[in-house]
């Protein structure tokens, strides 16, 4: 068992941390450009699912984002709009934005190995005639988030061949976590886990936009 008091050994400065390294690999240093290319635009294009990183105040934040495929529209080589869909009103990534426009972007396309990540600035646009353009199912999103690109990269396939997660035949045969009303419930002792479980598939149906 870890302790870290007894068995820490840690890296705390840059000549540290690059002995160990090393240098990094040439390519790894040409595949980061400071714009959107054709290759890299096919890929956010693609792309059913992404993640959002932001930094506030409080400190970090990820969220997922997900869409048809496209649902990441790239304006020109140094922009991307994202629409930000209903949920639960925590807005944790925009209250991060309003305060530090800084932002990261995954993007991650189902039996891709490779992944695709922007590093950025970001900024909420609520003009009417943009969300119009987002519209699905007569829904508009309630804002748009417009990423100015800093720079672009494209991660090799290692993390998904580690992780299996694209192989089918890999994935659990039964879910391996609690459900979320079990998880509620672990939260808040006399809450119903089995009537939220058993209602949510109805509420994300009317509620999913």
């Amino acid at each position: 068992m870890f302790n870290r008091d007894k068995d820490a050994l840690s890296i705390n400065n840059l000549p540290d941390l690059e002995k160990i390294y090393g240098e990094p690999s040439p390519k790894s240093l040409v595949k980061e450009i400071t714009y959107i290319s054709d290759h890299y635009r096919s890929f956010i294009e693609a792309s059913p699912f992404m993640i959002l990183s932001t930094v506030g105040p409080e400190g970090l934040d990820s969220s997922p984002r997900g869409d048809p495929a496209g649902f990441c529209r790239v304006v020109d080589q140094k922009t991307v709009l994202i629409p930000d869909r209903r949920g639960n009103n925590r807005i944790d990534s925009l209250k991060n934005i309003v305060r530090d426009s800084r932002c990261s972007l995954l993007f991650l396309i189902p039996t891709v190995g490779e992944t695709l990540r922007i590093n950025g600035t970001a900024e909420i646009l609520i003009q009417p005639e943009l969300l119009n353009e987002f519209s699905i199912e007569g829904k508009l999103p309630r804002s748009v988030i417009a990423v100015t690109v800093d720079r672009v990269y494209f991660q090799c396939t290692k993390a998904l061949v580690r992780s299996k997660l694209w192989k089918f035949e890999e994935w659990p045969k039964e879910r391996p976590t609690p459900t979320a009303g079990q998880i509620l419930k672990g939260l808040e002792s006399d809450f119903d886990a089995d009537a939220y479980d058993a209602s949510y598939p109805e509420h994300m149906r009317k509620t999913i936009y």
